[in-house]
């Protein structure tokens, strides 16, 4: 479990960096790219191939506007699975209506879990493959990463938010937030995540007082 850990935040790292890459390719860098640098570009780009920076997420996810997911929220079905997977404390601000949270960055092994260990964290069962995966985070970076990670588990039908909760917001969607009455029903990362939050605060009231 350790290995598996430690191999998806790799994962996740590798792919953060290529969405954070794709995001900024429109501003070119102002200092010089090294020979070096130059030749990993050619390899890993061949020139041939034409590069789509926005209008094609990568690894052939799908991409929705503001517009489809407002549809989707108002028309939800069963065969698809609105993802967030912004941190536990952001999830908690207002989230997507329908939307469940899988924290890529603190949990970036989450889609790799067995069924009932994934249960057993989150308190809700893990997407099943056979479903639509929607993700979105704040701005579109996790969620470009969460993506592939999905893809690189075996989901085949993945797609991306890709102005995530900013432009949810921006556009006036409508917000939700957890209700307090079904905080008994969630996993044991949330109550890790709870607990780590409360020794935080009271370490950060110890130092102001030193």
């Amino acid at each position: 479990m350790v290995f598996m850990r430690g191999a998806a935040a790799s994962l996740l790292s590798s792919n953060v960096s290529r969405a954070c890459l794709r995001t900024q390719a429109i501003r070119p860098a102002a200092h010089r790219i090294t020979g070096l640098q130059q030749a990993q570009h050619k390899v890993l780009r061949p020139a041939f191939l034409p590069v789509r920076w926005h209008s094609v997420p990568s690894g052939g996810s799908r991409a929705y506007d503001f517009d489809a997911m407002k549809q989707y929220v108002e028309s939800p079905s069963p065969d698809r699975i609105i993802i967030d997977v912004r941190e536990p404390a952001e999830y908690e601000e207002g989230f997507i209506p329908g939307a469940i949270n899988i924290p890529i960055k603190s949990q970036p092994d989450a889609m790799f879990l067995p069924e009932d260990e994934f249960e057993d964290r989150f308190g809700f069962s893990k997407p099943e493959m056979a479903k639509e995966v929607v993700f979105y985070c704040k701005s579109g970076v996790r969620s470009s990463a969460a993506a592939q990670l999905a893809q690189q588990h075996g989901y085949k039908n993945v797609s991306e938010y890709r102005g995530s909760w900013m432009d949810w917001r921006k556009q006036g969607g409508k917000e939700e937030r957890p209700a307090e009455d079904n905080a008994s029903n969630y996993g044991l990362y949330y109550w890790w995540d709870k607990l780590q939050s409360f020794v935080n605060s009271v370490a950060s009231g110890f130092n102001a007082k030193m």
